[in-house]
C-alpha cells in the first residue's frame, strides 16, 4: 500500500480519489476469491481517508479540502463507480470500507459525504448506490443512521420546496431502501417534543408508501438471516414499533403543540395518522403468514416488551399533562390505538408476553374500555401451535380481570344407603264382569216419496271478454288496509 501511497502523491486531488477505487476494486476483489467475508485491512481505509475525505496522514500536514466544484465532481466519480460495477460483493465491500464509522476524526468527513452521495443517488435514481445504503443502515449503529436520515430529510422536505416528490419516486425501484429509510425516520422523529415531530411532507409520504403496499415495513425482517438477538444500538429489522408510536403519540402530541402554539389543530395530519395506523395493522396481519410459514410463529417477535414500556410510560405522563386542558378525547383516541397494536400484535404473534405483564405495564393508564378488553383477554382462542410456549398470550382458561379466582370446591360426602322397601301385598282378585243382554232390532225405516224434477234453467248471455293485463315487472301492488 506505501507504493500506491506515493504513486497518488504525485496526482491531483480528483485522479488521486479515481486511482484509489481502482486499486481497492482490484484488492478486494482478489480476496473475495478466497474467502466471502474479506478482511479489510487498516491499510486500504487509511488510503480511503488520506485521499477521499483528505484527511492527512502526517500530523504536520495541513488539512486539504475539495473545492464546491471538486466534490461535486468526485460524488459523481463515486456514484458512476457503483453504478459500472457488477460485482454485488465488491460493490458492498468497497462502499462498507468508505462509509463505515472507523471512531477517528475521519467521521465526520464520512458522514458528510455518504448524505450528499445518498441524495444525488436519489436524485438521479442510481439504484445500486441506494441498495448499497440499504445494508449501510441495516448494519451501522443508530446513532449515524438517525444523521443520514436527518440530512434527506432537509434535503428533501427543506431545501427545496416541492423536491419530496423526487424522493416519493424511489419506492419504484428500491423498496429495501425505503424500508430502512422509514426504520431511521421513526427512530429520529420520536415525537418526544416539538420540534421532533414529523415534517407533512414526510409524513404524507410515508403514509402512502406503506397504505399502497403494507408489506413494506417487512421487507428488511423477510430478506435479513434470522438472528436470536438484535445488537444494542442498531436500528431494528422492521419500523413497527416507531410506527406504532407515531400512532399513539401523535393525537397527544399535536394538542400539547396547539397549547404552546396557541394554533387550531390540524386535521389533516391526524387523519394521516388513522390511515397509517390502519396500515401498521395491516402490516401486522400479513406478519402472521410469513411467521407461519417459517415456524417462528410464537418464537420470534418483531416488537419488543421492553420497547413498550417507554412508550406507555410517556403516554401516562402526556395524559397527566394534558388532562386539565379537556383532552379526553385525545387521550381516547390514544389509548384506543395501543389497545389495538397490542390486540393485533399479540393475535399475530409480533409481540410475545404474559397478560399479567400487560396488565401491570398498563396499569398507571387512564381507564379505556378497550384496553380493559385486551388485557383481560381472551380475544381469541389458542391455536393448536406444537411451537407456542403455554405461558404466553393468550389463556383462555384463565378469568377475566376484576374477578377473582374461586377456589376448588371440597368433594360431596356419600349418600347413605337407603333401606330396602317392603314388599307390597298381592291385589285381589276382581269379580268377572256379568254378560250384557244383546240389543233388539231396530225397525226398517219407510220409503219416502220420489221428489219432483226441477225445470231447467234458461242460459245465461255471454259475458264481454276481459282485455288482457300486461305484467309489468318491478311493479309494486297498491296494498290498501281494510278500513
Amino acid at each position: 500500500m506505501s507504493d500506491i501511497r506515493h504513486s497518488l502523491l504525485r496526482r491531483d486531488a480528483l485522479s488521486a480519489a479515481k486511482e484509489v477505487l481502482y486499486h481497492l476494486d482490484i484488492y478486494f476483489s482478489s480476496q473475495l476469491q478466497n474467502a466471502p467475508v474479506p478482511m479489510v485491512e487498516k491499510g486500504p481505509i487509511e488510503l480511503l481517508e488520506e485521499f477521499i475525505f483528505q484527511v492527512p496522514k502526517d500530523r504536520g500536514s495541513h488539512n486539504k479540502r475539495f473545492t464546491a466544484m471538486q466534490e461535486l465532481q468526485l460524488l459523481e466519480i463515486l456514484c458512476n463507480y457503483f453504478q459500472d460495477q457488477t460485482k454485488e460483493a465488491v460493490r458492498q465491500v468497497i462502499f462498507s470500507s468508505l462509509f463505515s464509522p472507523q471512531g477517528n476524526k475521519a467521521d465526520e468527513q464520512r458522514m458528510a459525504l455518504l448524505g450528499k452521495l445518498t441524495s444525488m443517488a436519489v436524485a438521479v435514481c442510481r439504484v445500486p448506490v441506494l441498495e448499497c445504503a440499504a445494508s449501510w443502515l441495516q448494519r451501522t449503529p443508530a446513532v449515524y443512521c438517525v444523521r443520514l436520515a436527518k440530512a434527506l430529510v432537509g434535503d428533501y422536505c427543506g431545501l427545496v420546496p416541492g423536491s419530496i416528490q423526487t424522493l416519493k419516486q424511489i419506492f419504484n425501484v428500491s423498496p429495501r431502501f425505503c424500508c430502512q429509510f422509514i426504520t431511521a425516520v421513526a427512530a429520529l422523529y420520536d415525537m418526544s417534543t416539538e420540534e421532533l415531530i414529523p415534517p407533512h411532507d414526510l409524513l404524507e409520504m410515508i403514509v402512502s408508501w406503506i397504505f399502497e403496499d403494507p408489506r413494506l415495513i417487512l421487507i428488511t425482517f423477510l430478506n435479513t438471516p434470522i438472528t436470536a438477538n438484535l445488537p444494542i444500538g442498531f436500528l431494528a429489522f422492521s419500523p413497527l414499533m416507531g410506527l406504532v408510536r407515531w400512532c399513539v403519540i401523535a393525537p397527544l402530541a399535536y394538542r400539547r403543540k396547539k397549547k404552546a402554539a396557541g394554533g387550531g389543530p390540524i386535521v389533516e395530519d391526524q387523519n394521516l395518522y388513522s390511515k397509517l395506523h390502519l396500515s401498521v395493522l395491516q402490516g401486522l396481519m400479513v406478519l402472521q403468514t410469513h411467521l407461519t410459514e417459517k415456524s417462528l410463529y410464537g418464537r420470534l417477535a418483531l416488537i419488543l416488551f421492553e420497547h413498550l414500556v417507554p412508550l406507555v410510560e410517556e403516554l401516562g405522563q402526556l395524559c397527566e399533562e394534558l388532562n386539565p386542558l379537556n383532552a379526553e378525547q385525545e387521550m381516547e383516541l390514544a389509548l384506543d390505538r395501543l389497545a389495538q397494536a397490542l390486540q393485533v400484535s399479540m393475535a399475530t404473534g409480533a409481540l410475545l408476553c404474559t397478560r399479567d405483564d400487560l396488565r401491570t405495564l398498563c396499569a398507571r393508564l387512564p381507564h379505556n374500555n378497550l384496553m380493559q378488553l385486551v388485557v383481560s383477554g381472551p380475544v381469541q382462542p389458542q391455536p393448536a401451535h406444537p411451537t407456542l410456549t403455554p405461558a404466553y398470550y393468550p389463556h383462555i382458561h384463565t378469568p377475566p380481570l376484576g374477578y377473582p379466582t374461586l377456589p376448588a370446591h371440597a368433594a360431596l360426602p356419600a349418600h347413605t344407603a337407603l333401606p330396602a322397601h317392603a314388599a307390597l301385598p298381592a291385589h285381589t282378585a276382581l269379580p268377572a264382569h256379568t254378560t250384557l243382554p244383546a240389543h233388539a232390532a231396530l225397525p226398517a225405516h219407510t220409503a219416502l216419496p220420489a221428489l219432483p224434477t226441477h225445470a231447467a234453467l234458461p242460459a245465461h248471455p255471454a259475458l264481454p271478454g276481459h282485455p288482457v293485463q300486461t305484467f309489468m315487472p318491478g311493479m309494486t301492488f297498491p296494498f290498501r288496509p281494510m278500513r
